[in-house]
C-alpha cells in the first residue's frame, strides 16, 4: 500500500491530475491517434453523429461510443472493395457487415466480445439510415458475469478511496460503488440530484429526456463524504454557485466523463488494480455484491436501472474466479 505522504501529493487540491492538460493527465490506457475519416463517408458520419444527439435514449458515452464506432466502419469500408453500394443497397449491407466482422476478427485481431459491440453500433447505424439493421450474426460468447473487483481489490480501493484528500475525487469514486451508477450518470448529477436528511439520504438519477428516472438511497459511508463535499468543500470552488453541477472541474464547470475517468484510474493505480481496470468495474461490483448476498433480481435491476432482467442476470453467473475455484476443489491423491 502506498504511504500517505504519497496518496497526499496527488490530489490535495481542486486542480487534480484530471484537470490539467499535458503529460500529468495522461489516460492511463492512451488510445492510438484516429485515422482520417474519407471526405466521401464525411457527410454520411455527420449525419449519423446528429441522429444520435437526438436519441434520448441512449446515454451520453453510448453515443459517444457508437459514433466512433461507425466512424471506424466508415474508414475501413472505403477500401474494402464492397459489391454494390453498402450505404443504400441491402444486400450489399449484409456483406460488408459480415466481412467487417471477420477483418475484425482476423487482421484486427478484436475480442468476440468487442466485435459484438461493434456490430451493435453498425446496427444503430443502417436502422437511424432507414435501412434496416444487417442480417450479421453475432459472436458466441462465454457466460461469465461482468468483471467486478474481487475482495482484495475491494479493499485496496476502499482504503485507498479513505485516503484521498480530494473530496470530490472520494465522492466520485463512491457512487458509482455504493449506488451503482454509470460514470456517465454520475457527472450529469446535479445538487438539486442529492437528497440528504441528517441520517439518510437518496439520489435521483435522469434517465435521459422522458425516460423517467430512478431513486437509490445513499449508503451511510457514501453520505458522510457526499455532505463534506456539499456542504464544506465544494462552496469554496470556483463558480460553485453559479453550476448546478454536482461535480466541478478546476474552471468550475461540470466535470467531464473523461476527466472523471482520469481521476478513477489514478485512484486504481494508487490502489495496485490491475491494468484492466474501467469505470464499469465498479458499478459490475455493485450488481454482483447485491446479487450474491442474495437480494431479489428485480429490486437489483430497478437500483441499477436495467430495462430487462436479462441484463441483471448476468450479475448471476459464475466468474473466472469461480471457475478455478471449483477446479482447486477436486481431490488429489498425493
Amino acid at each position: 500500500m502506498a504511504s500517505d505522504k504519497q496518496i497526499r501529493d496527488v490530489p490535495q487540491t481542486p486542480e487534480s491530475i484530471s484537470d490539467k492538460s499535458g503529460p500529468a493527465a495522461a489516460p492511463r490506457h492512451r488510445g492510438r491517434q484516429p485515422a482520417p475519416l474519407p471526405a466521401r463517408h464525411a457527410g454520411t458520419h455527420a449525419a449519423y453523429v446528429t441522429a444520435l444527439e437526438k436519441a434520448t435514449m441512449l446515454d451520453k458515452d453510448t453515443r459517444r461510443a457508437y459514433a466512433s464506432r461507425v466512424r471506424g466502419y466508415l474508414i475501413w469500408l472505403d477500401g474494402a472493395g464492397i459489391d454494390g453500394d453498402p450505404l443504400t443497397d441491402p444486400a450489399a449491407r449484409d456483406g460488408a457487415a459480415r466481412d467487417y466482422r471477420t477483418w475484425l476478427q482476423t487482421a484486427a485481431g478484436r475480442k468476440p466480445s468487442t466485435i459484438n459491440v461493434i456490430l451493435a453500433a453498425i446496427a444503430d447505424f443502417y436502422t437511424r439510415r432507414g435501412l434496416g439493421a444487417p442480417d450479421v450474426r453475432r459472436l458466441d460468447l462465454p457466460q461469465v458475469a461482468p468483471r467486478a473487483l474481487d475482495a482484495r481489490d475491494v479493499t485496496r480501493w476502499l482504503r485507498t478511496v479513505e485516503r484521498w484528500l480530494n473530496p470530490r475525487d472520494r465522492v466520485l469514486a463512491l457512487i458509482p460503488f455504493y449506488a451503482g451508477l454509470r460514470l456517465g450518470e454520475v457527472v450529469a448529477l446535479d445538487l438539486d440530484d442529492i437528497r440528504l436528511s441528517a441520517r439518510k439520504g437518496l439520489i435521483v438519477v435522469r434517465m435521459g429526456k422522458g425516460g423517467g428516472y430512478r431513486e437509490i438511497p445513499v449508503h451511510p459511508h457514501l453520505r458522510t463524504d457526499l455532505a463534506l463535499w456539499i456542504n464544506d468543500e465544494r462552496p469554496s470552488w470556483k463558480n460553485a454557485t453559479d453550476s448546478p453541477a454536482l461535480l466541478l472541474n478546476q474552471r468550475g464547470g461540470r466535470l467531464g466523463s473523461r476527466g472523471a475517468d482520469h481521476i478513477l484510474n489514478a485512484i486504481a493505480d494508487e490502489a495496485r488494480i490491475a491494468d484492466d481496470f474501467t469505470s464499469h468495474a465498479l458499478r459490475h461490483t455493485f450488481g454482483t455484491r447485491l446479487i450474491r448476498e442474495g437480494h431479489g433480481i428485480v429490486i437489483v435491476a430497478e437500483l441499477m436501472g436495467h430495462k430487462r432482467l436479462d441484463q441483471t442476470r448476468r450479475y448471476s453467473l459464475p466468474s473466472q474466479a469461480d471457475r478455478e475455484k471449483a477446479i482447486l476443489s477436486l481431490p488429489t491423491d498425493r
